[in-house]
């Protein structure tokens, strides 16, 4: 087979789901919208956090670095389909590629990480109430945040590197959304067999452990809360962890999908919902799952809101 020069000045092209739909501009818009509302629901949620000091807490610093990751991984897939699209261009540098694979691994891997460690910010706060201060103190929490980032980077270095490493065949069509392993080894020129092996053992080391320490972390808190004498306590308690699993729940359910899964059960078609699912909706819905229940986060949100906006169009 013929092989292209995969060198830095090549390039793919990304054939993703605004392709093939049969409604492509509604498609569009649609994405448009919801890239607009996840700029705007985590810009808002990450400027609560930041400016109202009674949100600078373990729980809230977890959940502003959640908004941030969100907002960084949505940016990184959804402007560049979208001018794609308009400007019937689906072109992408063989770096272009490289950065944008390396960019959603790190960002989808430090939030699989995150999502454990809010798990467990959560059960020392519901289970262990009295020890909540010491056992997560400002350094453990910043501990848990960089701990997240760095293994992200690590593992999404090391698989950039190695799968853009492959000579690529001549049909530079990706059929998906963005530069994601698994479309792009059906493009190699040679055996991927114990590669993508490797890529579903990472997959299933990355995913699995911080899944079933959120699992675990639950069923105790589930255990804690049952036996609350007070019903507003429980109330809250199960407020606070149902959008937690919630979010959870989208985040895990896309990305076993994508990555745990043997090859054999893939299809573009069903790559490029689920990639538009983890990418674009989950980042859109994440905060208002977390913020539109929370009076403390609705309260915050009022008191910058009133202070730094309102102010300014009472001098206009």
């Amino acid at each position: 087979m013929e092989l292209w020069n995969s060198t830095l000045g090549s390039g793919f092209i990304l054939v993703g789901i605004l392709s093939d739909s049969g409604s492509p501009e509604l498609l569009c818009a649609t994405l448009a919208v919801l890239y607009m509302l996840a700029l705007t629901s985590n810009g808002l949620l990450l400027l609560a956090i930041t400016m109202d000091a009674r949100l600078h807490v373990p729980m809230y610093l977890l959940l502003g670095q959640l908004s941030l990751m969100d907002l960084l991984f949505t940016s990184v897939v959804t402007p560049k389909a979208l001018i794609d699209f308009l400007c019937r261009e689906n072109i992408i540098t063989f770096g272009g590629c490289a950065l944008q694979m390396f960019l959603a691994l790190t960002l989808g891997g430090a939030e699989d990480l995150l999502l454990a460690f809010m798990a467990y910010d959560r059960y020392v706060a519901i289970c262990h109430p009295l020890n909540y201060v010491v056992l997560m103190r400002p350094r453990v929490c910043w501990l848990m945040v960089a701990t997240s980032w760095i293994l992200a980077f690590l593992s999404a270095l090391g698989h950039t590197v190695y799968t853009m490493h492959y000579a690529f065949c001549k049909a530079q069509k990706i059929k998906h959304l963005l530069c994601e392993i698994p479309p792009l080894l059906r493009l190699a020129c040679a055996d991927t067999s114990r590669y993508e092996l490797m890529v579903y053992v990472m997959g299933v080391t990355f995913l699995i452990p911080p899944l079933a320490a959120i699992l675990a972390s639950y069923m105790l808190i589930l255990f804690t809360v049952l036996h609350m004498p007070s019903n507003e306590g429980r109330k809250k308690a199960l407020i606070t962890c149902s959008s937690h699993l919630t979010v959870v729940g989208m985040f895990y359910g896309a990305a076993t999908f994508m990555y745990v899964l043997p090859s054999s059960f893939h299809s573009p078609k069903q790559d490029n919902i689920i990639s538009v699912f983890y990418t674009i909706v989950t980042p859109a819905l994440n905060p208002l799952i977390y913020s539109l229940r929370n009076k403390e986060i609705m309260g915050a949100l009022r008191r910058v809101v009133g202070k730094h906006i309102l102010p300014t169009q009472s001098t206009l």
